[in-house]
């Protein structure tokens, strides 16, 4: 339990060190831009790259997995019949919220929390793999079709084969289900390279959560709490149950996978609203909310399971 805490601090610690550069003004204007730019594009596929090309095949393909997709599917689903029956708001809106409660933030957050906390980055993988290349190009597909009549099917088949994580997770899996291991000097460009994908995602993080204020007045409250709530307890809630009493899974397998389930929204789903311009305050709120809710629900999560 002191590591674990000792994760999360480290990680907490980090975070704010990117609040108190945003606060005083010591980079100038755009920096936190440039620095998610340089972990999206550079940093973290190096590290995801890394980490893959030396796993084991049975850590990405697990039943973990399983567990990750029931736990979305369950949290989404929840979400879908409350709006319809509750909100009553259109697809698109009802799409953005469901996919606020069920995205999770596997980069920014989920990459530390990995290693940091479960001690292996190479355990959020399948996740961030199941994200990009499965749920992605589905909400996509929806708000896609929900706002404009019609659908690029090229557009959002090729959407994964355009992002620079999934091509490096890809590469890696690939050799390590060929069974190439690479030449030491070979990898040692991507370790180092990969190493600042961590600290700058955690510091460009902490430099957004300056000037957030959620659930101001306006529509969407309920909404916003809705998602929050099912991402925040309900998710790992579900998670927990399908990896101890489904699929049985040892007790590091579950604490896990659970951590993982309780991370909170990812940014990407503020940018799917914002590209549609479609449920933007729902999305944009969740995320801060569930970022904000994360901490001690992960703590919580650690001080049960751990």
């Amino acid at each position: 339990m002191l590591g674990v805490l000792t994760g999360f601090g480290i990680i907490g610690f980090v975070i704010l060190v990117g609040y108190v550069v945003q606060r005083s003004g010591v980079l100038p204007s755009g920096s936190e831009a440039v620095l998610n730019r340089f972990a999206f594009f550079v940093a973290t596929p190096a590290l995801l790259f890394a980490v893959l090309a030396r796993s084991h095949p049975a850590t990405v393909f697990s039943a973990s997995l399983l567990v990750t997709v029931i736990a979305v599917v369950v949290s989404a689903g929840l979400f879908v019949v409350a709006s319809r029956i509750w909100f009553r708001r259109p697809v698109a809106e009802t799409t953005v919220g469901a996919a606020g409660s069920a995205y999770v933030n596997a980069n920014n957050i989920g990459l530390p929390v990995a290693s940091y906390v479960l001690g292996s980055a190479q355990l959020v993988a399948p996740v961030l793999l199941l994200q990009l290349i499965v749920l992605a190009p589905i909400v996509l597909t929806v708000l896609d079709i929900s706002t404009r009549g019609r659908v690029s099917v090229g557009s959002i088949l090729t959407q994964p084969l355009r992002n620079p994580m999934i091509i490096a997770s890809l590469v890696g899996l690939v050799l390590a289900l060929c069974g190439v291991v690479l030449p030491d000097a070979v990898m040692a460009p991507f370790d180092l390279i990969g190493g600042a994908a961590v600290p700058v995602v955690l510091i460009a993080f902490g430099m957004s959560l300056v000037g957030q204020k959620p659930l101001e007045p306006g529509a969407g409250r309920a909404e916003i709490v809705v998602a929050s709530v099912l991402k925040l307890v309900v998710m790992p809630a579900v998670a927990f149950v399908a990896a101890r009493f489904v699929f049985g899974l040892a007790p590091e397998q579950v604490f896990a996978v659970v951590t993982l389930s309780a991370l909170p929204t990812a940014q990407n789903i503020y940018n799917f609203a914002a590209r549609y311009q479609r449920g933007v305050r729902v999305a944009r709120d969740t995320v801060l909310l569930t970022t904000l809710g994360s901490v001690p629900v992960l703590v919580g999560v650690a001080a049960f399971l751990a």
